[in-house]
């Protein structure tokens, strides 16, 4: 399914891509070369999505191929948006979470046989587009191998399926239905594994987040990776005041109330010392409405801010705080842009991005008294705001697409 173009759209294409094409010269060689990028899913612009844009920016003649598109963002608006027949599939399409089952079936229904390049940006099934066009096992050779090239850039290997199953099988959203849901997923699970495993060996090349979702991709796909850092909107932050004081005292933390993200932990910590909490989320999930109920009046939740008010909030709080193991943290680096410090759990990404003493620190073990003592720590620590900003360059989104577009280059 497409979501089309008419001919006055067709005519804003040419002249977006002619412009888009003035400041990205070094695209010269990809005038070539037909390419497709892959979301797994678009329904909310979060930050996968904020990567699919600087991907379409940075090959701005691609088309988009998705499971289902039921988002409308500026980054759509005149591009040439491909959906599965997912899309038409009624109940299951608006259901992420139901429709696992069937994602990489809908993926793999795409011929992408016209393409030379196939880019997935996927945490899950999308990585099987280009399934169907691509022979087992066939190993690359680069100016011989059967085209599509997939180049997949990975921001985690399936949670669902591998690392965090257990947690989300034990957080099922249901209701009654939870344990009949339970003794299917157990019943599925290592089928949903082996297409997940088969899907990986498709792909000709593997780029990683970071280090951490690179070791990942190893263990779970027997693969290796590149690591390639996702990128920041820095210039949008340029023009912010950087304060050399705290002009406000509280803590701040943003992003998806679902488990793996810790706000319990943050819930318990800050019902524990009185400090103020700010929380900023768009997931209204049990979860959400639990730790809502559970929080002290020193916890403060906003639902669905818009940008302006999450990045003023950000840049005047005492510090942001980023409590799960992740794949790598986008709204950190956000953070350090604007000044602010991070504290963070100290495992993989975080080692990778925030500097102790430099632009923020770390706790350990992932719990509430750990934290509490890192920010005891913190409060007697003196940051300079100017040179987080500086650190946090080095993840704007320019970096990320130069060093796409080299990693693509040298594989054509």
């Amino acid at each position: 399914m497409s979501l089309g173009l008419d001919k006055e759209k067709e005519t804003s294409y040419i002249i977006a891509i002619k412009e888009i094409r003035k400041k990205l010269v070094f695209m010269d060689f990809f005038e070539e070369n037909r390419i497709a990028i892959v979301a797994d899913w678009l329904i909310d612009f979060w930050w996968a999505e904020l990567v699919i844009s600087h991907l379409l920016e940075a090959f701005p003649e691609a088309d988009i191929y998705t499971s289902v598109c039921f988002m409308d963002h500026p980054m759509l608006e005149w591009r040439r948006v491909y959906t599965s027949w997912l899309q038409k599939v009624p109940f299951f399409n608006r259901r992420h979470k139901l429709a696992g089952i069937l994602r990489p079936f809908a993926f793999r229904s795409f011929d992408l046989s016209e393409y030379d390049i196939i880019i997935s940006s996927s945490s899950a099934e999308a990585k099987n587009a280009g399934f169907r066009n691509k022979i087992p096992l066939t190993p690359f050779i680069k100016g011989e191998s059967q085209k599509p090239i997939h180049i997949c850039y990975c921001h985690t290997p399936i949670r669902y399926y591998w690392s965090h199953y257990a947690e989300y099988r034990n957080m099922m959203e249901f209701g009654f239905l939870n344990p009949l849901a339970r003794f299917i997923l157990d019943h599925l699970i290592s089928w949903l594994r082996k297409l997940d495993y088969e899907a990986a060996q498709k792909v000709d090349f593997f780029i990683a987040n970071s280090g951490n979702t690179r070791e990942r991709i190893e263990k779970y796909y027997d693969r290796e990776s590149e690591v390639i850092y996702p990128g920041v909107e820095i210039k949008n932050i340029e023009n912010l005041e950087i304060h050399s004081e705290w002009q406000e005292d509280y803590y701040i933390s943003v992003g998806r109330c679902i488990p793996y993200k810790k706000f319990d932990l943050l819930v318990d910590a800050f019902n524990q010392n009185g400090k103020k909490l700010i929380l900023c989320t768009a997931t209204d999930t049990p979860l959400f409405r639990e730790l809502k109920e559970k929080s002290k009046p020193n916890i403060e939740w906003k639902f669905r801010v818009s940008n302006e008010e999450k990045d003023a909030l950000m840049q005047w709080a005492k510090a942001f705080l980023f409590p799960p193991l992740e794949d790598f943290g986008l709204v950190p680096i956000e953070a350090m842009a604007m000044g602010t410090p991070v504290i963070a759990y100290c495992e993989w990404w975080a080692l990778e991005t925030v500097v102790d003493w430099k632009t923020g620190t770390f706790f350990t073990p992932q719990t509430p008294e750990a934290l509490n003592i890192a920010i005891e720590k913190f409060e007697a620590m003196a940051f300079d705001r100017e040179n987080i900003r500086n650190h946090a360059t080095s993840f704007g989104k320019e970096v990320f697409q130069k060093k796409i577009v080299d990693f693509v280059n040298s594989k054509i």
